[in-house]
């Protein structure tokens, strides 16, 4: 799941990894759909924004009442973008290729994502989501660990994104 395609410099204050692309879907359903949709897809869905469960390798985030960010294995994405069909309403939709995640992780970790988003990243829990902004580019925020991060933004702002990343943890390497 965390193979290295590309990454930053590495120092002992923070990393930075592009991470490669797995199945990536946005799900919306009614309340009334989320018993079948879970046993359709094998997966619990959360009830709480900003929540996250996983289950044989899949995780579903809560981004809205109704909205879910599926990240599966490539290898399963027909699986779930059929699982739904046949009777529970819902819009599902895979968007694998519309965002980049970025993995960041270490001791300056929080020093290099407040970099970029203004809210207190340190009140995120770990095993929580939240959509945010990153110097002016929507995204999703994941709290993996103490000092681990997923960072998703749209593939058009990942070069933009990428660059004040790659200075931050040059910037927090120095000490400056």
């Amino acid at each position: 799941m965390t193979a290295q395609i590309h990454s930053f410099p590495r120092s002992t204050a923070v990393a930075v990894t592009v991470l490669p692309l797995e199945a990536r879907f946005s799900l919306r359903l009614r309340a009334a759909s989320r018993e079948a949709a879970e046993a359709a897809l094998g997966l619990p869905l959360p009830d709480r924004i900003g929540r996250t469960s996983e289950q044989g390798g899949r995780r579903a985030l809560c981004l809205g009442p109704d909205e879910w960010r599926l990240d599966v294995p490539a290898a399963e994405a027909a699986a779930v973008a059929g699982a739904l069909e046949g009777g529970i309403p819902h819009a599902l939709v895979e968007v694998t290729d519309r965002e980049v995640t970025f993995l960041i992780e270490g001791p300056g970790s929080l020093d290099l994502l407040a970099i970029g988003i203004a809210r207190d990243v340190r009140r995120l829990e770990v095993g929580r989501g939240a959509r945010t902004v990153f110097d002016g580019v929507q995204a999703v925020l994941v709290r993996e660990g103490e000092e681990r991060f997923t960072l998703a933004v749209w593939r058009s702002y990942a070069s933009h994104v990428e660059e004040l990343l790659r200075q931050g943890a040059r910037e927090i390497a120095l000490g400056l």
